[in-house]
């Protein structure tokens, strides 16, 4: 057959990829036996590569795919597929190094040399808004990615939704586990936001192993200008290993056979990973694209939901100290007197008044007075560690400590008076109150407050001289 009479027909970027036959589910060389105009031009002088120093000096027939192509165990299946089980599969691809997407089309050749097959495989650019033809699942991938987004679009509580949508993500896959994490290389940490594990499920996650963080940060090579990682049979399992031995032995060690991963970004910016383990891999197209498409508005749904965050911590964050503000306080206290929060066991409210600001401003500076503040602040972080601190005022702080028994209530509130009594330096007026009984939190505040006053007043019997400064 003239395969390169045949592809020149063809409009589209294109070419003619053989398979090589072991049986009926193995093979074992893949090779662009020829290109069109455009394909040619595409591999020759690459337009989307992060790597300028990419350059082909001439395309030559039959050649390794992956001379010209990414090699991805993805891609191999497909050709496999189409090639040898005749299966026409169309499909769409995002690229992040250019942010656009792409129609994938591979069509069989009713033509056969010896243990070779042939498929056509030409690719098209697309709009985001025209991804509406049928693909192979589009009906079904349609539906699932738009349940996902109605339920994002829709939620008032975004963490809550997210995880309903990673156990939906989960089922429609078929997999054992589905986990969402977000990036945060400028601090070198990531964090599970989203995860569901099949019940019963003895498998080790990912993110139980200590050395995660490294991990999560080499998929990024493994993945190269690839849009996802699919592993779903032993030989994919060895093409991993060979990219990523220190990961493919991560899933070797959980017990884990098949693992679809996606790189979630928003505005070139990587944010995040969502993957799924031990999943149906007889529907292993149909899960790429819908997690294809989901992916691409979880994306979007996450960036807002970390600019609210961003947000909510400025609007809830003193500037001075770093510490929670007065409008936290108040909100927080408001859902606590509503019932939208309830505090967690016994619980305990410290008012401390900082004594001396007014003297220090007057007589060393503001400067001085806001250094004072800062380290009134920090004392009560170190003894209050995993409690909550707001600013309350100009120099006045509250303190709510949870699920705290009254003994070690008492413990922390007589600590921060030891380390609090200089009156040359960080001193406090503290008044607290531990609340057993369930009561009102306002009446806690009330009573607190009340003994911080009586606490400044034996303060200025103390030092009188220091009452009007």
């Amino acid at each position: 057959m003239d395969f390169q009479k045949l592809i020149d027909g063809i409009l589209p970027t294109a070419c003619i990829v053989s398979v090589k036959k072991i049986s009926e589910d193995r093979y074992e060389d893949i090779r662009i036996v020829a290109g069109n105009k455009m394909f040619i031009q595409m591999v020759e002088h690459p337009p989307f590569t992060t790597d300028p120093n990419v350059y082909i000096d001439k395309f030559i027939p039959n050649s390794p795919y992956h001379m010209y192509l990414p090699k991805t165990p993805d891609f191999e299946d497909i050709c496999f597929h189409t090639a040898i089980h005749k299966k026409t599969v169309h499909t769409y691809i995002h690229l992040n190094v250019c942010d656009m997407w792409f129609n994938l089309f591979f069509v069989p050749v009713d033509y056969e040399e010896d243990d070779t097959c042939y498929c056509i495989y030409f690719t098209e650019p697309c709009n985001v808004n025209d991804i509406n033809a049928a693909s192979t699942s589009s009906m079904t991938t349609s539906n699932d990615v738009l349940k996902t987004c109605i339920k994002l679009r829709g939620t008032q509580n975004f963490k809550k939704t997210i995880n309903e949508v990673i156990q939906d993500i989960r089922e429609i896959c078929g997999a054992e586990v589905c986990t969402l994490i977000l990036m945060d290389e400028e601090n070198g940490k990531c964090s599970i936001l989203a995860k569901s594990i099949k019940e019963k499920s003895t498998l080790k996650t990912l993110t139980q192993f200590t050395n995660f963080y490294d991990i999560a940060l080499s998929w990024k090579n493994t993945l190269g200008e690839t849009d996802c990682i699919i592993i779903k049979s032993p030989k994919d399992m060895d093409y991993l290993k060979k990219k990523n031995n220190e990961w493919c032995n991560t899933l070797n060690e959980s017990k884990v056979s098949s693992i679809v991963l996606f790189p979630l970004r928003h505005n070139k910016e990587l944010i995040g990973y969502i993957w799924v383990t031990n999943f149906n891999v007889e529907n292993t197209q149909r899960i790429k694209e819908t997690l294809e498409f989901t992916t691409f508005f979880i994306s979007s749904e996450i960036a807002s939901y970390n600019m609210m965050k961003r947000l909510e911590h400025i609007s809830y964050t003193d500037l001075l100290t770093g510490i929670n503000n007065r409008n936290a306080m108040n909100n927080r206290v408001n859902d606590i007197v509503s019932g939208e929060e309830v505090l967690s066991g016994p619980y305990g409210i410290v008012f401390a008044d900082l004594n001396g600001l007014k003297r220090v401003n007057d007589e060393e500076g503001h400067a001085a007075g806001d250094l004072l503040l800062k380290k009134a602040a920090l004392v009560l972080q170190e003894v209050f560690i995993e409690d909550s601190i707001y600013r309350a005022g100009g120099d006045e702080y509250m303190v709510i400590v949870e699920n705290c028994s009254e003994d070690m209530f008492n413990k922390k509130v007589s600590e921060l008076k030891k380390r609090t009594n200089d009156p040359n330096n960080v001193c406090f007026s503290v008044g607290s109150f531990h609340n057993s009984s369930g009561s009102d939190i306002r009446y806690s505040m009330r009573i607190a407050d009340e003994a911080m006053y009586k606490d400044k007043e034996e303060y200025y019997v103390k030092y009188p001289e220091r009452k009007y400064r």
